[in-house]
C-alpha cells in the first residue's frame, strides 16, 4: 500500500514553468479589472451628453461623479475580510455580478438623485473587484514573476477605460448615453457564468483553510497533471496564523508596514486622480487650446500601462521598496518640471507621459507589494484595505484640484506643490522597507 506523501503547493507553483492554466487565471483577472475600468470611467464618458439632455449643471453632476469613488472605498474595505474568510472566487464573482447589475439599473435612471444612489451601489462592487483580482493573480504566480504578473492584470484597467472611450464615441451620438451604461452592465453579467464555471479558487486559500483534499488536488492537476493523487496531503510553508485577516493586518508585526502602504497609496492615488481630472484645465489655464490640453492629458494616460509593466518587471529583479522610492522621486521631479515647460507643447506632452509612467507605475507597484507583504490569511484584507484608503485620496483630489484653480496660483507653483505628495509617497515606502518587521514574512505563502 502506497504511503501518503506531502506536497507544498507554493513550492509547486514556484518550481514549475508558468503554465497555461495560470495564464488563464491572469487573463480572468485582467478581464475583471478591464470591466472595472470601463465602469469606473463610464460616467465621465457620458457626462457631457447627460448635461445636454437633462440640462444639469456641472455642480449637480459632481455628486454623481464622486458617488462611485465613495462606493469604491467602502467596497474595498468590506470585501477584503470577506475574501479572507470565504474565498477569493466567491467575492470576485459576487462583485462582478453586483457592479454589472447596478450599472444596468443606472441606465434607467430618471433623475440625478437616482444616479447618485445607483453609482454608489455600483462602486461597492467595483471596489471589491480590483484588489481581489490582484490577490488571486498573486497567489497563482511564482515569486520570480509575481509583481510583473500583478501589473499585467492591472493593465486591464487602462484597456477597459480606453475601450469604453472609443466605443462611447460611436454609441452616444447614435444610440444615446444610456446605451453605454447598458453595455457596461450587460458585459459583466455575461462574464459571470464563465467565471463560475472556469475560474478556480486560490490554492493558497484552500490549503490555509484546510479545504477537502480532492478540491485542492483538482486544481493541482490543472497546474501539474499527474503530480498528485488521492493520497497526497497539501501544505504551505507558512505557519498557521492565530488571528483573522483584519486583526493580522493591524497587529504589531504588520502595523507599521500597513500604515506606510496606506500613506504611500493615498498620496499616489490623490495625484493619479488629480492629474486625470484636472490636468486639462490646468494646461488650458496656461494658454493652450482645449485640443492641446486633451493631447497633453492623453500623453499622461499613455504613460500609465507602460509604467506599470516596467515597475512590475523591476520589482521582481531589484529591491521593491527601492524601485518604488525611485519611481515616486522621479515622479516628483517630472511633476515639478511640468510647471517649467509651459512654453513648449511637445516638451509638456513628453513630461506628462513621464508623470503618468511614474504615478501609475508606482500605484500599481504598491498593489503588487501589498500582495507580497501579507500572508495568505490576511492578503485580501491587506490589499483591499490599502485600496480603500487610497480611494479617499482620490476623493480628496476632486476638491483639492478645484481649490488650487480657484486660488489662481501660477502653474509653476501649483506643480511644485503637487510634487510634495509624490515625495511623501516614496518616503513612506522607503520607511516601510527599512523596518525589519515590514519585510515580507513568507512571500511564498
Amino acid at each position: 500500500m502506497n504511503a501518503t506523501r506531502t506536497m507544498d503547493v507554493r513550492e509547486l507553483i514556484n518550481d514549475r514553468p508558468f503554465g497555461g492554466f495560470q495564464k488563464l487565471v491572469v487573463f480572468f483577472c485582467f478581464v475583471i479589472i478591464a470591466l472595472d475600468g470601463f465602469d469606473v470611467a463610464v460616467m465621465g464618458l457620458i457626462a457631457p451628453q447627460l448635461r445636454e439632455d437633462w440640462g444639469v449643471t456641472p455642480q449637480a453632476l459632481g455628486p454623481v461623479l464622486s458617488a462611485a469613488l465613495v462606493g469604491l472605498a467602502v467596497g474595498a474595505l468590506v470585501a477584503g475580510p470577506l475574501a479572507d474568510r470565504y474565498g477569493r472566487k466567491i467575492v470576485l464573482v459576487s462583485s462582478v455580478l453586483f457592479f454589472g447589475f447596478w450599472t444596468l439599473v443606472t441606465a434607467f435612471s430618471t433623475d440625478v438623485t437616482q444616479l447618485v444612489i445607483f453609482r454608489f451601489l455600483t462602486g461597492l462592487g467595483l471596489g471589491a473587484a480590483m484588489p481581489n483580482a490582484a490577490t488571486l493573480t498573486a497567489e497563482f504566480a511564482p515569486e520570480r514573476k509575481r509583481a510583473f504578473l500583478v501589473t499585467v492584470a492591472f493593465c486591464g484597467f487602462s484597456f477597459g477605460a480606453a475601450g469604453g472611450g472609443f466605443l462611447s464615441a460611436w454609441m452616444i451620438p447614435n444610440l444615446g448615453w444610456q446605451s453605454v451604461l447598458i453595455m457596461g452592465g450587460v458585459l459583466p453579467l455575461l462574464v459571470v457564468p464563465w467565471l463560475i464555471w472556469k475560474m478556480p479558487e486560490s490554492l493558497s486559500f484552500l490549503v490555509s483553510r484546510r479545504a477537502p483534499r480532492e478540491s485542492v488536488r483538482q486544481i493541482v492537476e490543472r497546474i501539474a497533471p499527474g503530480a498528485a493523487d488521492s493520497r497526497t496531503d497539501f501544505t504551505m510553508p507558512s505557519a498557521p496564523q492565530q488571528q483573522g485577516g483584519a486583526r493580522l493586518v493591524l497587529s504589531s508585526h504588520y502595523r507599521f508596514g500597513t500604515l506606510m502602504l496606506w500613506v504611500g497609496y493615498f498620496t499616489a492615488l490623490f495625484l493619479v486622480y488629480l492629474f486625470s481630472s484636472w490636468l486639462p484645465t490646468l494646461v488650458k489655464s496656461g494658454g493652450y487650446s482645449v485640443a492641446d490640453a486633451a493631447i497633453v492629458t492623453s500623453m499622461f494616460q499613455v504613460g500609465g500601462p507602460l509604467g506599470a509593466l516596467c515597475v512590475g518587471w523591476a520589482m521582481d529583479r531589484f529591491r521593491p521598496h527601492g524601485v518604488l522610492l525611485a519611481t515616486m522621486l522621479v515622479a516628483a521631479l517630472a511633476i515639478g518640471a511640468i510647471g517649467q515647460a509651459t512654453d513648449n507643447l511637445f516638451l509638456l506632452g513628453a513630461i506628462a507621459c513621464a508623470v503618468g509612467f511614474c504615478l501609475n507605475g508606482g500605484s500599481v507597484g504598491m498593489n503588487a507589494m501589498a500582495t507580497c507583504f501579507y500572508p495568505t490569511e490576511a492578503r485580501a484584507t491587506g490589499a483591499c484595505w490599502m485600496s480603500g484608503i487610497g480611494r479617499f485620496g482620490a476623493i480628496l483630489s476632486a476638491f483639492a484640484g478645484g481649490q488650487m484653480i480657484a486660488m489662481g496660483l501660477p502653474l509653476g507653483q501649483v506643480f511644485a506643490l503637487l510634487a510634495i505628495p509624490a515625495v511623501l509617497s516614496g518616503l513612506a515606502l522607503a520607511a516601510k522597507g527599512l523596518d525589519r518587521r515590514s519585510m515580507p514574512q513568507l512571500q511564498a505563502a
